[in-house]
Formats: C-alpha cells, structure tokens, sequence
C-alpha cells in the first residue's frame, strides 16, 4: 500500500524537502502530518513535522497545500504563524524531557519543522500494550515530566494538549513531552481551530474562550493521564463531570494498588474547579513527592502488575518522536532491597542503654532504706461526718399468751448514705463519613492534621477564623476540630431556616 493511499493528503515517499528526502509516514493528527525522512547532507534520519490541518486545508497536484475555501484562508494563515510560533518555542528550550526542534522552513505553501529523531514509543502505545504499570515506574515517568513543564511554564508558555499521546518514551525508557502545537503564551488570546483541545485531558476553563489559563491548566491534563494510567481507562469530559462526576468512584476502585497519597494528588489536580487545583508545578510535585517511601513499601508488598504483554513477532521498533504503531522492548527495573544495617546498629545501642538505666534505677532503691510506717492519722472533732440515712420499722415482739397477737415496737435503723449518681458523660458524636473525606482531601502530607497552607484558598472560613476552630492552639485543626466546627454551620443552617 502506498503512502497516499495510508495516510490522506500525505506526501509520496522519496519526495525531496531541500536536503531531506521522505521515506515513510509516522503519524498524522490534527494539525499535521510526521515524516521519517534522511537527512543527505549528514547522512542520519530525521523527524520531520509539516503543517496540514485537515479540516482547514488540503494537498494540492502540484504537492502544494492550499486552503479547502476563500472562507477558510484567514484561519489557515493564523494557524500557520501558530506553527511557527511553535517551532521558534521549542528551538528556545534544550531540555532532555522536552522535544528539540533543529529546524525551520516553509515550502509548498506550509511550513515544516525538524526534529531529532529517535527510537521508542509513545505512552499511549505503552499503555495498551502494559496497561495499569507499577506506582515506581509511573513515577520514573512522571517526574521528569514535570521537571520539563516546569521549564516550559517558567518561559510563560503553556502546553494545552498533554495527553498519553503526546508523551514520547525513548528506548532507554526516558519520556519527553511532545507536541506543542497547541502551545500559548499564558494569559494570551485564543482562537477556535478543530483539535485545539483533547476531551478527558482538557481542563473546563479551556472549553471557554474567555477561561482563565494557567499552569493549573497543564496540571489538570496531567493528572488526566494519571488517571488514565491507574484506572485503564480514559478521564471523563469535564463538560460532562458537571452532571455526573465519576472521578472519585473510579479512583476508590484502585486503593491498595496504588498508595493514597497518589490517589489523592490526582483527584487534587483534577479538581473540576481550578482554583481548587495546585497552582504551580512546585505545588502538585510536593504532594506527589510524598508517595515515594509509601510506593517502595507497596513494591515490595503488594501484589505484581498485570502481565505485561509480548510485543508481535517481526515488530520493528524504529519510531517516532510523535506517532507509531510498533510495539518496543520494555525494560523492568527491579527495586533494590532496602539496608538496614543502620537501624539493628542504633536499635542495639538504644537497647544497651535503657538496661544500663533499668540497672542504676535496681541499685538505688536496692541501697536506699525504707522509710518509716506513717502515724496513724486521727479524725479532727471537727471533721464533717459521712452521710447517713435514718428508716424507722416496726418489728413484732413475741406474744404475752399463746395464740394472741404480739405488741409491736418501733427500730431506728440508721445506714449508710447511697452516694448520688452521676450521670454518663455523653461520648462525641461520630464523625459523618462525608465530612472525614472533605478532611483527607484538604490534608495533602496525609498527616491527621491541616496546616494553616493546606486550609489557605480551600477553606475561607477556617482560614479568616482558624485560632478559633484551633480549640486546643497547636497551630492545626484535628479531624475532630473540623468536624465540629461542620456541626455548627449545620446547626447554624437550621436555626437560620
């Protein structure tokens, strides 16, 4: 089959691009076409990424690309300096984790940029291949992630369409986010173009022209990709999380093969309102940060990953920076076995220590004479008397004649007081399991407490009044403080209605 017939509008192979020649097709999306193609000059294969959008534009006899409509010529230009925009975005950054553009030029009506190329798979390859990976390796993949977000946000640019997609995993197992062709200026204007958004991964205030963007925007699709790599499963639409939020429900399923803090950095993320998102990568990477010595433990522990299944026979692994439909060999690192030599060494030293005291303490009171028996102590005159209580009976006496009835006389009895009774000290009410969940979202260290920085933008109230609900002054609320300060604004409510 030709390269035509395969992909629509795609160039023939052996096409020349000035010193490049095409070879094969490696993926095509909205936005454009991705070919492998070899450099002459140099002698090594290169990924080259040509403009093409497909509802806006098509491939022309003469191998030109031209707009479909007169109509369509202003949003095709615009997209056109969107494109270059991006490769001049990405020629600014050399960062191991984020794609490395060499090259820029336009011809045939459109323009291409260049990129290295190299061997591996995306993650969405990766993910129907080894669905639901171990916690160690989703993290081995998720932190350098973040370390190059991070330098793409400290540039003031935004990504708007991470997806598993647009992660590429080198052969050495190193990913590098790909795909910027939806990449912004934060804060700057946008314009409606088909594919500028992925449905699941796409946070609510990008559905919107006039949303209010930020790094919490990137934060939201990534968490999306988490979550899909968790729960096999794509995230649902944020349009329709309005109506029916499945999130949550599908997050439960997977405790115990994930670790909780995991869980919860996801949900945070994915919070369908932003400002109740982490705002910054420093933020979302200290919460995800604290799994670490929790998945080691669960590595260890718990029960092995689904099997990972074998790539087809005669599978090329040659692929590229974008797109691919060959599986790749997948490497598994095994953790190592923890050292605990350190602490028998200060366990021992702890043990000799509390013997040598237990030891002191015997000889000392082994030495010391017994004090004298105390002095009887005797009772005041004055001293206030026990409570007693007088009942007056009448018992019968024996009979003066036989068969006649006896005399009765009066008894005094006279016994002890019974001590009043107190009454049962009611015990707390329990905690609603609703407002437990509201506790453990909020406490992000997952340490039984909120700190006034966990409460700061999420609880206003708690956060104007905290020494107040801070009963006890240590600086940070308690579950049962929370919950309290809960039943007041409940029964606040009703008094109110």
């Amino acid at each position: 089959m030709s390269v035509s017939a395969e992909y629509r509008n795609a160039l023939e192979a052996g096409t020349t691009l000035n010193e490049y020649r095409l070879e094969s097709v490696l993926g095509a999306g909205g936005f454009g076409i991705t070919y492998l193609a070899r450099d002459v000059l140099l002698d090594k294969p290169v990924a080259i990424k040509e403009y093409l959008p497909g509802d806006l534009a098509l491939r022309a006899l003469d191998g030109s690309v031209v707009p479909v409509s007169t109509g369509h010529r202003t949003d095709y230009q615009w997209g056109l300096d969107r494109f270059i925009q991006e490769a001049r975005t990405l020629a600014r950054f050399s960062h191991p984790h984020i794609v490395r553009v060499n090259r820029y030029f336009e011809l045939n009506g459109t323009g291409y940029m260049v990129m290295d190329y190299e061997e591996g798979e995306s993650l969405h390859q990766r993910l129907k291949r080894a669905p639901m990976p171990p916690e160690e390796e989703l993290r081995r993949l998720l932190m350098p992630l973040l370390d190059g977000l991070a330098a793409v946000h400290a540039a003031n640019i935004l990504h708007r369409d991470i997806k598993p997609a647009n992660i590429f995993i080198r052969s050495d197992g190193r990913p590098v986010l790909l795909d910027f062709g939806a990449a912004r200026a934060a804060g700057g204007a946008t314009r409606s173009l088909t594919a500028v958004l992925t449905p699941g991964y796409a946070p609510l205030e990008q559905y919107s022209p006039d949303g209010k963007q930020g790094p919490w925007s990137d934060l939201y699709a990534l968490a999306g990709v988490l979550f899909r790599m968790v729960t096999d499963r794509n995230p649902p639409d944020a349009v329709g999380r309005l109506q029916n939020d499945t999130v949550e429900a599908a997050l439960q399923a997977v405790h115990g093969r994930y670790s909780p803090p995991l869980i919860r950095a996801i949900a945070w993320a994915l919070s369908i309102q932003a400002e109740r998102r982490p705002q910054t990568i420093a933020q979302w990477r200290a919460a995800v940060e604290a799994t670490a010595a929790i998945s080691a433990t669960m590595s260890l522990g718990t029960a092995p990953a689904a099997p990972t299944a074998p790539a087809a026979a005669g599978a090329t692994r040659t692929q590229n920076l974008t797109a691919s439909t060959r599986p790749a060999t997948t490497v598994r690192t095994v953790p190592a076995r923890p050292d605990h030599s350190e602490a028998w060494r200060r366990l021992g030293w702890t043990v000799f220590w509390l013997m040598a005291v237990i030891m002191a303490v015997g000889w000392y009171l082994k030495r010391t004479p017994e004090p004298p028996p105390p002095a009887p102590v005797v009772a005041a005159p004055s001293a206030k008397r026990a409570p007693v209580q007088v009942e007056v009976v009448q018992a019968p006496l024996a009979p003066v004649l036989p068969g006649a009835p006896g005399p009765s006389a009066d008894i005094v009895l006279v016994k002890p007081a019974e001590p009043p009774r107190s009454e049962p000290v009611p015990a707390a009410p329990p905690v609603p399991e609703r407002v437990a969940e509201e506790f453990r979202s909020a406490d992000r260290n997952a340490d039984g407490y909120l700190a006034p920085a966990e409460v700061e933008g999420r609880f206003p109230f708690i956060e104007k009044e905290f020494a107040q609900v801070d009963r006890d002054g240590d600086r940070r609320i308690s579950l049962d403080e929370f919950a309290a300060l809960r039943r007041q604004q409940f029964e606040r409510r009703l008094q109110q209605k």
